[in-house]
């Protein structure tokens, strides 16, 4: 692991980091923001994954979560969103290829080579973070944005045993019925929907995944929201199987890191319950 930079911020660090992944093949950069502790101590972790098109400078930048993580004692995480580099593969538009990972493990061409964000965030970044920084690997949470908020719902879901608590900012919900969806799951994993399953919130939770509860907040005035991001059906999967779901319909907020930083704290506060 090699620094990029470290700052000072409200009584703790922000660092951004690279490392050499074995799961892509590329150097992976990612944030991480550590509280001052007493020395010895281990803290819990929080991770969170970014949405279409970001990398982790856009919640370092503009998620204003430092203040409330420094308070409550949290370490924050931030990967990228997908593998980047000259030799990886691209696509022109915004929603395949770099910046748009959607936290698989892509089994097609020309993608399977290092488009592996599903093992990169469930198992070799933990490992990273668990030997480099005052981590309490016994204590994580998950959240994200829009194709984050995704990430984290289906990696909570199918890692109950991994993290204490989940929760979202507009996610994806279920890419099975959804152009985002149809597109980055045909193109990443193949046209067989059964594999699709395993990466869709609402249809794990039909299959039987299951979680302590999750919260979720989403805009009204999201210009996704209808055919996108669907939080309606994530409402039915989890009344059918009895997960406690608090959706938080905020009036007139749109999709971007206006509406995150506004309810992060809400977030962070939640999470630290939990944790």
């Amino acid at each position: 692991m090699e620094t990029v930079s470290t700052n000072r911020s409200f009584a703790g660090t922000q660092g951004v980091y690279t490392h050499a992944s074995a799961e892509t093949g590329t150097d992976m950069t990612f944030a991480v923001y550590v509280p001052d502790h007493e020395e010895g101590a281990r803290l819990p972790v929080v991770w969170y994954l970014s949405g279409l098109t970001c990398t982790h400078a856009n919640v370092m930048e503009k998620g204003e979560y430092r203040q409330a993580a420094s308070e409550l004692g949290l370490i924050i995480v931030a990967p990228d969103s997908s593998p980047r580099g000259e030799d990886v593969a691209d696509d022109e538009s915004y929603d395949m290829g770099q910046g748009a990972g959607f936290y698989v493990d892509a089994t097609e061409e020309p993608w399977a080579k290092h488009f592996r964000m599903r093992s990169y965030v469930e198992k070799e970044l933990p490992e990273l973070i668990a030997r480099e920084f005052p981590a309490d690997m016994e204590r994580q949470a998950i959240f994200g944005h829009s194709m984050g908020g995704h990430g984290a719902l289906t990696i909570a879901l199918r890692n109950p045993d991994q993290y204490k608590s989940v929760s979202a900012f507009a996610p994806i919900v279920s890419p099975l019925n959804c152009p985002w969806g149809e597109k980055a799951l045909g193109g990443y994993v193949g046209n067989d929907k059964a594999i699709w399953r395993q990466y869709d919130a609402c249809a794990l939770i039909e299959d039987g995944a299951r979680v302590g509860d999750i919260l979720v907040d989403q805009g009204t005035s999201d210009n996704f929201l209808e055919e996108q991001l669907k939080p309606q059906l994530l409402v039915e999967a989890c009344d059918k199987a009895g997960i406690p779901l608090s959706l938080n319909m905020r009036e007139g907020y749109d999709h971007s890191y206006y509406f995150i930083s506004t309810f992060m704290e809400d977030h962070l506060r939640w999470h630290a319950e939990r944790l």
